[in-house]
C-alpha cells in the first residue's frame, strides 16, 4: 500500500485554489488496472472551511512535484483539529 503525505492544492473547475495537507494511500490494483487510491486533504488555516459545498464535486488535488488527479470529495468533517475533506479518487494515483 503506497502512502502519501504533503503540502497540496485542491483546485475547482472555476480555478479556485486550497491549499492545504494531504494524506493520501493506494492499495493494489486489480488485475492490470489503476490501483485505487484515497485520501484526506486538511486546508490550510488561512484557506478556512476549504471549497464551499464540495460535497460530491470533482476538483485537481495538485502535489507540490508537479503531479495531478482527479478526486471527488467525499465527505466534510469538522472537529478539534479543523475540517477535513475525504478524497475518492479517479484514474491513477499522482503519487
Amino acid at each position: 500500500m503506497a502512502t502519501y503525505r504533503s503540502a497540496a492544492t485542491l483546485s475547482s473547475a472555476d480555478g479556485t485554489r486550497t491549499p492545504g495537507t494531504a494524506a493520501l494511500f493506494a492499495e493494489p490494483a486489480r488485475k492490470g488496472g489503476n490501483p485505487p487510491w484515497a485520501g484526506d486533504f486538511r486546508p490550510s488555516n488561512d484557506a478556512g472551511y476549504g471549497p464551499k459545498n464540495a460535497v460530491g464535486k470533482t476538483f485537481t488535488l495538485e502535489l507540490p512535484n508537479g503531479n495531478t488527479g482527479k478526486v471527488v470529495v467525499q465527505s466534510l468533517k469538522t472537529g478539534k483539529g479543523g475540517v477535513t475533506l475525504a478524497l475518492m479518487g479517479e484514474d491513477a494515483p499522482p503519487f
